[in-house]
């Protein structure tokens, strides 16, 4: 007898950390949140530390500069 989350229960679950109400489909939450952690994971990596270092590293800065070149107001 496990526990069991329904859809609707996740989707109260990940939007308690926002502060606006967003609606979009559950596989996409959890596509993003996947892409998200999967980042997060190369970020903390010894190899995207040498490559910053050595100046080679391109995802990350990438979407840094994206960020910077056009902010989301």
């Amino acid at each position: 007898m496990g526990i069991q989350i329904t859809r609707r229960e996740e989707e109260k679950k990940m939007s308690k950390g926002f502060d606006v109400e967003v609606e979009m489909n559950p596989d996409d939450i959890n596509r993003l949140l996947k892409r998200y952690k999967k980042l997060k994971k190369y970020q903390k990596s010894s190899l995207f530390a040498l490559q910053t270092m050595d100046g080679t590293e391109k995802i990350i800065s990438s979407m840094i500069k994206e960020s910077e070149d056009d902010p989301i107001t």
